[in-house]
């Protein structure tokens, strides 16, 4: 679905200039890379404040604890790409399956990204185990959400069992996200693209007369 970069500058959304963010942005930014690059159980809040360039009780005044920053961060990702899903309805208003198509090819481009890391929900949910903690309480609904509004496009087209389509390209797109780590962009991912077109395919085949 894109880099949160990529899906800023689509729903229009201008970052600030370091200098002019106010402290809770800066560390809210920081700890969003680096929680992303190496994992959030690595970072500690030191490092955090450090590469954010403000103080650790700055930090606290914003954040109650960790845990709070890290449900800050794992939101504003799943706000971001709420927005996404917005844009991609306005760009292609009337057309679900020119929708749905675009989707397809724009989480095929994510996971070719020399920078993805996989989701970073999902991601999030495997470091946080624990039912109930605000990590993977977020990434549970998050990706409840991203299922419910990809069935609510696959249903708008006339194909067959259209939850299950919708079900077999989130199986596809998480495939393709987790194969990044043990097989690079070349690997499985390099084929999701052509996959979920080619089951999308066979499924409006498969459409009633």
């Amino acid at each position: 679905m894109g880099s949160e970069q990529e899906i800023a500058e689509r729903v229009g959304v201008k970052p600030l200039l370091p200098a002019r963010q106010p402290a809770s942005e800066r560390v809210s930014r920081t700890a969003r890379r680096l929680f992303y690059r190496r994992g959030i159980r690595a970072v500690g809040v030191e490092e955090i404040v450090a590469e954010a360039g403000v103080t650790k009780p700055s930090l606290y005044r914003s954040f109650s604890s960790k845990d709070a920053l890290i449900a800050n961060c794992l939101q504003v990702r799943f706000d971001r790409i709420m927005g996404w899903w917005d844009d991609l309805e306005l760009r292609t208003p009337g057309d679900p399956l020119a929708r749905l198509r675009t989707l397809i090819s724009e989480v095929a481009r994510e996971t070719r990204s020399p920078t993805h890391r996989g989701c970073a929900l999902t991601n999030a949910a495997v470091e946080f185990p624990e039912p109930g903690h605000p990590a993977r309480t977020i990434a549970e609904s998050y990706k409840g959400a991203m299922r419910a509004r990809l069935i609510a496009l696959v249903e708008q087209l006339p194909v067959p069992e259209p939850v299950l389509l919708a079900d077999g390209i989130i199986l596809l797109f998480e495939g393709a996200r987790a194969s990044r780590h043990t097989s690079g962009a070349q690997g499985p991912a390099a084929s999701m693209e052509a996959v979920a077109n080619a089951l999308l395919d066979a499924f409006l085949a498969a459409s009633p007369a």
